[in-house]
């Protein structure tokens, strides 16, 4: 490989670990740049496909190597051939990342896009990524804080483990989890509805699940260490109150503009904050009209949360987002 490959494939690659869901759009720009600009016929960009082709297993391990020597800490779930490309799974940082390799090893691509599916503005608009922030906050008398997060996205959980300890030691404001109005992860959808029973109708409950549920991911455990009343948990659920629960989050997720997970929203506005607790306390008192004196007597941690199950390991200040 070229070292200029090999910097374009770099560039790629750390741009996967934070978003990749933001990708495929990137990926048909590039398409498009090389058949209607530079005129390159359909055929030669084809052939990109059609090269000699190396096997599964030798595809699967010079991705993984490729990917670790740029820093990725990544470990090999599975490699498919799919006919026409090696789909290639990743797991980095807990997230199962795919991406695709052509047939003879030269050339990464982040994403397929399904063509039965129409490419529209609305459709590029939607996708969730990173986004613009406010750097100034409306001030209150008592600031309405919300995190609004997805249960298995590994940098909402590391929101969460940032915001956990303000909720745990400071309440003057009005501050609370939130969860986003879509779903990436598959356990999310089950997931969900028990965080939000449990956060409406046993609130006392909520911060101990979660610190528990943040260890391992291990909604059991969570329940039997924070002993939620699970009947009255089930009930909430099945009886679809936890769906008309969700829909509030949904509507407010939506009002909001957020875009990712985790998003910081304070007094109904999109704010920059690191994930410690530190940040996230500095973040909701400087929206007060009368800065409370716990602002300024509270110490809590400024090292910043590691992504998705754990507490003991620290994590990078990083603003991805799921």
């Amino acid at each position: 490989m070229t070292d200029k490959k090999k910097v374009s494939c770099k560039k790629i690659l750390k741009k996967c670990k934070e978003n990749y869901w933001a990708i495929s759009t990137i990926t048909l720009a590039i398409l498009l740049v090389i058949i209607l600009i530079t005129g390159t016929s359909a055929c030669s960009v084809t052939n990109l496909f059609h090269n000699s082709a190396i096997g599964t297993t030798e595809a699967g391990q010079k991705v993984l190597e490729f990917a670790n020597n740029q820093g990725a800490n990544a470990e090999l779930v599975d490699t498919t051939d799919d006919g026409q490309l090696y789909e290639v799974t990743l797991s980095i940082q807990g997230q199962e990342v795919p991406v695709y390799v052509t047939r003879d090893g030269e050339n990464l691509i982040p994403s397929l896009i399904p063509l039965t599916v129409p490419l529209t503005a609305n459709a590029i608009q939607d996708t969730p990524q990173q986004q613009p922030r406010p750097t100034e906050v409306i001030k209150s008398d008592k600031p309405v804080a919300e995190l609004f997060i997805m249960t298995h996205c590994p940098y909402g959980t590391q929101a969460e483990k940032g915001f956990l300890p303000v909720l745990e030691s400071f309440d003057k404001a009005d501050a609370k989890i939130r969860f986003v109005h879509y779903f990436m992860h598959q356990p999310e959808e089950t997931e969900t509805p028990i965080q939000i029973c449990i956060r409406e109708e046993q609130p006392d409950k909520f911060l101990p699940y979660l610190r528990e549920f943040l260890k391992e991911g291990n909604s059991e455990t969570a329940l039997t260490i924070a002993n939620v009343d699970v009947a009255k948990m089930n009930e909430c659920i099945s009886s679809g109150k936890g769906e008309e629960y969700y829909n509030v989050d949904k509507a407010l997720s939506e009002s909001y503009g957020v875009r990712g997970s985790p998003t910081l929203v304070i007094n109904g506005i999109v704010v920059q904050s690191g994930r410690d607790a530190t940040s996230y306390l500095s973040a909701i008192c400087s929206a007060f009209n009368n800065v409370p004196e716990e602002c300024g007597t509270l110490t809590l941690s400024s090292t910043s949360p590691s992504p998705m199950w754990g507490w003991d390991e620290s994590g990078s200040d990083t603003q991805a987002q799921c």
